[in-house]
């Protein structure tokens, strides 16, 4: 179906063949555009043909640009279709945990490809079709994050709770053929995926390297609100070191054979094994941090470096206290200790979590009821919070409260802070780095 041009950027090649606002796109070089995906794909080449619509007739503009020079078009809607839905019931879903009063926002179940190419998003890829995995090898979607969780095919579609999820391993296999690269992850369940399961699952992705870039291991995450749900238990120290004790192991064989760990455990594991951190070179490049695999240690290693770099005499006599979750209270306090800034006295608050149960204990999951219930009689210049509490590029929590609805509650500043460690070296001592000293 055409798709309607809402903008034409000003001087752009679309502009200059006076493509207008309202009319709509039809074909490139005789091909339908399905999504953004495609749009991006065909805009690519050099040599182009579009057909365009307007007043219900068509226009056939021919043109020749550099190779991956934009058009300077904007359409009504980013994708161009509407998000991919998830077709599961997985065992493990977060979503299904959720208390009866969150916003409907919170309970849409995407599981789009697009998704994961554009934004780094797990899916888990029980909606896409062979058409479609051909159209995802043929546009060059490289790389997606796909959430395996087990590669037995049985014991897949059962934890999913959908036929189509016993054909991962195929459709994994197609990828790599096709040269699309992937990350993975596997959400495990104490007594279903781990144990035998998980070491089936290591050694068949990791037969998949290099397209198989990673497989991240992250424990399940469980709330209070689970009734009639699957029944699950949290991770205990000793199932969680039996975990880290395989990955561990695997480790070692990958760093030989292919200059990599393969196997990333998540932060969470090695909190619940009570296993010290790996480097901050285990984790390469990071790329799977927003999986919180090594959030803990990036943000360890940039405030050691920011705490040598800057001049702590510049801080802000205060008393801060720094809000977080309870499994990363004791991180935290450990950091501080470590670090004394001159002139603040510095406190780590662990926060139980009461909007989804004590089980949940991510700081990223607490909302603003949480932090007004912990700290609002409590003594302290300003509190600190990580921005991952709040809605992307909006300060509202999960609870639907506002960041200033919270700070007026609490009777004192709340400070956002980045997720980089010299912001929240900056956040403690209260200065901007960047700023002149004679204006501080």
């Amino acid at each position: 179906m055409p798709h309607k041009i809402i903008a034409v950027e000003a001087g752009s090649i679309a502009d200059q063949l006076g493509i207008r606002p309202g009319d709509s796109l039809v074909t490139i070089n005789g091909k339908k555009i399905i999504d953004w995906i495609d749009y991006q794909a065909f805009c690519s080449e050099e040599d182009i043909d579009l057909v365009t619509e307007r007043d219900g007739e068509e226009i056939e503009y021919s043109l020749e640009k550099d190779e991956w020079e934009p058009l300077g078009l904007t359409f009504d809607s980013q994708l161009l279709t509407k998000v991919r839905e998830c077709v599961n019931h997985c065992a493990f879903c977060f979503v299904d945990q959720l208390p009866d009063h969150v916003r409907p926002s919170l309970r849409v179940k995407d599981d789009d490809w697009r998704l994961s190419l554009m934004m780094g998003n797990f899916v888990t890829m029980t909606n896409v079709s062979d058409k479609e995995l051909e159209r995802i090898i043929a546009r060059h979607a490289s790389p997606l994050y796909i959430s395996v969780h087990t590669t037995n095919p049985e014991l897949r579609a059962r934890l999913l709770d959908q036929p189509l999820a016993a054909k991962v391993r195929k459709q994994l296999h197609r990828l790599a053929e096709g040269g699309i690269s992937f990350h993975t992850q596997a959400v495990l369940c104490p007594g279903l995926n781990d144990g035998p399961e998980l070491e089936r699952m290591i050694n068949d992705l990791s037969a998949l390297w290099p397209p198989c870039q990673s497989m991240a291991i992250v424990p399940v995450g469980l709330t209070g609100h689970r009734e009639g749900l699957f029944p699950l238990h949290k991770y205990s120290r000793d199932e969680a070191r039996a975990v880290m004790d395989m990955a561990q192991k695997y480790q070692k064989k990958f760093m030989k054979e292919f200059d990599t760990p393969f196997v990333l455990p998540s932060d969470e594991f090695y909190l619940a094994a009570d296993i010290p951190l790996p480097p901050d070179s285990f984790y390469e490049d990071y790329s799977q941090i927003e999986n919180g695999i090594g959030m803990m240690r990036l943000l360890q290693t940039e405030f050691d470096e920011a705490y040598e770099e800057n001049d702590l005499t510049r801080a802000q006599p205060a008393s801060v206290l720094i809000a977080t979750g309870t499994s990363a209270a004791p991180f935290m306090r450990e950091l501080m200790r470590a670090h004394p800034v001159p002139n603040v006295t510095v406190k780590v608050l662990a926060i139980e979590n009461g909007f989804f149960g004590p089980e949940v204990t991510v700081a990223g999951l607490l909302t603003g009821g949480d932090i007004i219930r912990a700290t609002k009689n409590l003594s302290a210049d300003r509190v600190l919070i990580t921005e991952c509490m709040l809605r992307d590029d909006e300060d509202v929590f999960l609870d639907d409260m506002t960041l200033d609805a919270v700070q007026t509650a609490i009777g004192k500043p709340l400070i956002k802070v980045g997720r980089r460690g010299d912001e929240l070296l900056h956040a403690i001592m209260n200065v901007d780095m960047d700023a002149p000293r004679d204006q501080l």
